[in-house]
């Protein structure tokens, strides 16, 4: 006896919106008196955290390690997605038989099922549910500190098993003997959530950005003498060599800036823009030197009592000894978007995301290193100032325009007006500049000479809406569609297909 579940045209990617449709396949060697057949449509959000040993003798060298408590390992499951489908015995056998056990003939019995992937998670409707553990019954927790009632997250593998999100279609042959084991089945695949909705494009003359900003200050240089040779150490010169110029030192602001609110897509190159600009009246030329643009991803896991960040870290572009001369005759100096434009993010990058015990947030972090010189002479002097724009990542996966439709039926009545913008001032002034705070500067080492790291947006003085944006629960989602566009590629390490057609534990599940 074995049960497998096999999917109708499997996706390598499924979404919101999609029907998870196939057959359980049932065979039998011998006739077998089964109680029913359920079909099961989950999706489970596992942390798992190593907690510290607790010595009361102390830590330091030479104590006694006999009274060492062992670690303890926390676990935390939570059922984000939890559908069922009794597909046998049928509504109708159930009427025509009030039997409580039904014996099938040897051979292949197949049973179909269909299920609809929702947009949000159904933790919080959960109550105390028991899931398959290496073979043990253990109890997810039905009412832990913390539920998230949003949309589904992807699935999600990796950081040593301590962060696992599953997706996976499950069925379970109850046999009617108590002393006989149920048989079970999963089939894994991958989830990829529709992005939320995103603003509407504003026009050229309203568009707003995000911004990171630092200014740096060269060191005064020395030029080279009229033989083209700096004084040395050990050279007798009959001609005094000339001194260093005066003049002021090169001050220079760099700039990294993303459509506001700052969005990145899966898949999608990154649409960035780097400035450098001259604050004073310097003549220095300057060169572009190194550029790097990471993405830093924040996985925050939480097991009870237990929590931790992991960071992890997906280089973008990478390249250095460039020697590139920006446009001397502009104050503002924006470098060339061909660095990036054909470096899309990688496949393997998740969208942002929340759920009850893990969560996910993403920075932008662009390294920029910097020469100066005086014509074709570049000065030795090099500056990298690392620029960090907390950012969000969206799947790609473009919501249904009935969808859409649908919710701007339910925002006509909310809606506010877009406020004017004004021009941007390369360098404002304190009083004007609408600056908040970055990150502590302790994490990424500054020049000296470097000011103070800033972000912010740009846009004009005056009140700005503070409603949320619309999510997909207010939309009546039941009559619409699976998704009808592209939806990319997502690369994660977890095992797709069907697995366990040997007895489970026992007991219903």
């Amino acid at each position: 006896m074995s049960v497998r579940v096999v999917l109708d045209k499997p996706r390598s990617l499924y979404t919101n919106l999609d029907f998870v449709a196939g057959r359980a396949i049932l065979s039998l060697t011998s006739n077998e008196t089964i109680t029913a057949i359920t079909v099961k449509l989950e999706g489970e959000s596992k942390s798992r955290l190593l907690g510290e040993a607790f010595n009361p003798y102390g830590s330091y060298p030479g104590a006694y390690r006999r009274g060492r408590e062992p670690s303890t390992i926390e676990t935390e499951v939570h059922k984000i997605l939890y559908k069922a489908s009794t597909v046998f015995p049928s509504d109708g056998q159930q009427l025509a038989s009030r039997a409580s056990a039904y014996t099938l003939p040897a051979g292949l019995h197949e049973f179909p099922f269909q299920f609809k992937l929702p947009f949000n998670n159904a933790c919080a409707d959960a109550q105390s549910t028991y899931v398959n553990v290496a073979g043990l019954q253990v109890q997810a927790p039905g009412n832990t500190d913390r539920h998230v009632r949003k949309t589904l997250p992807p699935s999600l593998h990796g950081f040593n098993e301590q962060a696992i999100i599953r997706y996976y279609v499950k069925a379970t042959v109850q046999r009617s003997a108590f002393y006989k084991e149920n048989y079970r089945s999963e089939f894994a695949f991958q989830f990829f959530p529709i992005e939320p909705p995103r603003p509407p494009l504003p026009s050229p003359d309203q568009r707003r950005e995000s911004y990171a900003r630092i200014e740096h200050a060269f060191a005064p240089a020395a030029v080279p003498s009229a033989t083209g040779k700096l004084p040395g150490l050990f050279r007798k010169a009959s001609v005094p060599e000339p001194a260093s110029p005066t003049g002021n030192p090169l001050l220079v602001c760099i700039d990294a800036r993303l459509p506001d609110p700052a969005i990145l897509t899966c898949n999608e190159p990154l649409p960035l823009r780097i400035m450098v600009t001259k604050l004073n009246d310097s003549s220095s030329t300057v060169f572009l030197q190194l550029l790097q643009i990471e993405l830093v991803a924040k996985t925050a896991v939480r097991a009870h009592h237990l929590s931790r960040v992991n960071l992890t870290s997906t280089v973008v572009i990478s390249k250095s000894n460039l020697k590139m001369r920006l446009t001397e005759q502009k104050r503002v100096m924006e470098i060339d978007k061909g660095h990036w434009r054909d470096a899309p993010l990688p496949n393997s990058v998740a969208p942002s995301f929340d759920t009850c015990n893990i969560s996910r947030s993403y920075d932008l972090h662009v390294k920029v290193g910097l020469l100066h010189g005086s014509g074709d002479h570049i000065f030795p002097e090099l500056i990298v100032e690392t620029l960090v724009m907390p950012t969000q990542v969206y799947s790609g996966i473009a919501p249904p325009d009935a969808l859409l439709r649908a919710m701007a039926g339910r925002s006509t009545s909310n809606v506010v007006p877009a406020p004017a913008v004004s021009n941007f001032t390369p360098h404002p002034p304190p009083s004007a500049a609408p600056f908040s705070p970055s990150a502590p500067p302790t994490s990424f080492p500054q020049h000296p000479s470097a000011a103070p790291f800033q972000t912010g947006q740009t846009h004009p003085e005056g009140p700005f809406p503070d409603d949320a944006p619309p999510s997909y629960e207010d939309a009546v989602a039941d009559g619409i569609g699976p998704v009808d566009g592209p939806r990319g590629v997502y690369l994660q390490q977890q095992e797709q297909g069907s697995s366990g057609n040997a007895p489970g534990s026992a007991g219903k599940s």
